[in-house]
């Protein structure tokens, strides 16, 4: 009988320490497999925050950037033409900006 139990508790003890061998396999691979799945949705939360960015701030700032420009090239058309007024040179809007150029600072100083 005492033979049994010499040979009973080191094949238990085998058993259990494989059992905790096969557990803490399992846990790794649950732990790598939570990892990939949290890089995951990393991404997808990542890509959702540039697409509401782009939607909700950039887009908005190009179309009112695009409507400056638009009108900035009417205002230089609408200028160069003061020229031809015969009236240019009592033209208030030419006085001033020419007013405006005296005392706005050269970029190139």
């Amino acid at each position: 009988m005492t033979d049994v139990f010499n040979w009973l508790l080191p094949l238990l003890t085998i058993v259990s320490g494989g059992g905790w061998l096969f557990d803490r396999r399992r846990h790794r691979q649950e732990v790598e497999s939570l990892k990939a799945d949290n890089k995951q949705k990393d991404m997808e939360l990542s890509k959702l925050y540039v697409d509401e960015f782009r939607s909700n701030i950039a887009e908005p700032l190009l179309r009112e950037v695009k409507d400056l420009k638009e009108e900035i090239a009417r205002l230089k058309n609408a200028i160069q033409k003061i020229s031809d007024c015969p009236r240019h040179d009592r033209c208030p809007v030419l006085n001033e900006l020419q007013e405006q150029s005296r005392h706005t600072p050269s970029l190139n100083n």
